[in-house]
């Protein structure tokens, strides 16, 4: 009897179900970064991941299934990494700089994931837009509360600097990554965590009669 392999031993040994999910997970990013949605296909994710398409099917009844929980899974980690910046400290103007920070080590550490959260080409989808624009929220309310903290301002007026310094946050990031071999990650994230906390901590100032101190 041959003992030659089997081509098919070449897949992927057999893997309880979870570490099975983030294999599957982690090549479909990479699919999905290389391609977009519209792009991928399932064939090459089976392929990248080194299982075959029942398998994948098992875990993922569809690609956009795959792409809505690989999405999930994101959002999941990035909301995990602005909530322990938000604790990290009691001084708000330390939490401020935690928290931009953290959306740059976030893009540093992956910059596929973040090209899928921001630059797919499924974002004006009314499922993905509806998971982005929750995560948008609680990013911006979450940094609005730290504003109400330390001003005098409505929740509301809050709510919108919250959502002009998320912006800020995201756009900065996603420019930083293009010039990262010129401006070192500490030098960006420092420079508009200090742009953004003067702007934060003048308003508590012009707010107060009498006080035009910057």
């Amino acid at each position: 009897m041959s003992t030659e392999p089997r081509a098919a031993t070449a897949r992927s040994p057999r893997l309880p179900r979870d570490e099975r999910r983030a294999q599957l997970l982690a090549a479909a990013l990479e699919v999905f970064a290389a391609n977009g949605y519209h792009g991928a296909a399932m064939d090459e994710i089976a392929e990248t991941a080194q299982v075959s398409k029942p398998v994948l099917y098992q875990h993922f009844p569809s690609k956009r299934e795959l792409y809505l929980a690989l999405l999930d899974s994101h959002l999941a980690s990035l909301t995990d990494l602005m909530r322990s910046a938000l604790a990290s400290t009691d001084e708000n103007r330390e939490r401020v700089n935690a928290v931009i920070r953290a959306y740059y080590d976030f893009i540093a550490a992956d910059d596929q994931a973040h090209r899928l959260v921001f630059q797919s080409d499924l974002v004006n989808d009314a499922e993905v837009a509806a998971r982005l624009e929750t995560f948008n929220r609680g990013f911006a309310e979450a940094i609005a509360q730290v504003i109400a903290s330390d001003t005098k301002l409505p929740l509301v007026e809050a709510q919108l600097l919250g959502r002009a310094l998320a912006g800020m946050a995201q756009v900065s990031a996603r420019y930083w990554l293009e010039k990262s071999n010129d401006l070192d990650i500490d030098v960006a994230a420092d420079l508009v965590s200090r742009l953004a906390w003067r702007g934060i901590s003048r308003f508590p100032k012009e707010a107060g009669a009498g006080n035009e101190k910057a």
